[in-house]
């Protein structure tokens, strides 16, 4: 259980519309990256949003993948995305293609401004040493 979490909240982005409202174009893109980065797909799911009186409608994209998986969420009538990475590293260290990942949708969405953070999740403590 092993894994790293990033997460990334990017504001003011600067791409194409289409990126932050086309539920089919957005989830292609991502699974694109994802198979780009390295890393396995095995599902994927998006769901697009109703407009309402503030713009279009968002996105929300997910693709699961052998190692995890990556989520996203539009925020159009703000420009705004969040988007999670998570991969287990228990069978093997895929942090760097994690970070490549994170790294090629932060520049699909050229935000202005971004906020990114990495949890390291369920570390193994150390064993108790042997007695005596």
């Amino acid at each position: 259980m092993h894994g790293l979490h990033l997460t990334a909240d990017l504001h003011d982005c600067r791409c194409d519309a289409r990126w932050l409202t086309d539920a089919c174009a957005l989830l292609a893109a991502c699974e694109a990256q994802v198979r780009a980065a390295g890393l396995q797909p095995v599902a994927r799911l998006a769901h697009g949003f109703p407009p309402t009186a503030e713009g279009p409608g968002g996105v929300t994209a997910t693709v699961l993948l052998a190692e995890s998986h990556l989520c996203l969420h539009t925020w159009p009538e703000r420009r705004a995305v969040t988007l999670d990475v998570y991969v287990c590293n228990f069978g093997g260290d895929h942090t760097g293609k994690a970070r490549a990942l994170e790294a090629a949708l932060v520049a699909l969405f050229r935000p202005v401004r971004s906020v990114r953070q990495a949890l390291q999740r369920g570390a193994v403590p150390p064993a108790d040493p042997a007695p005596g």
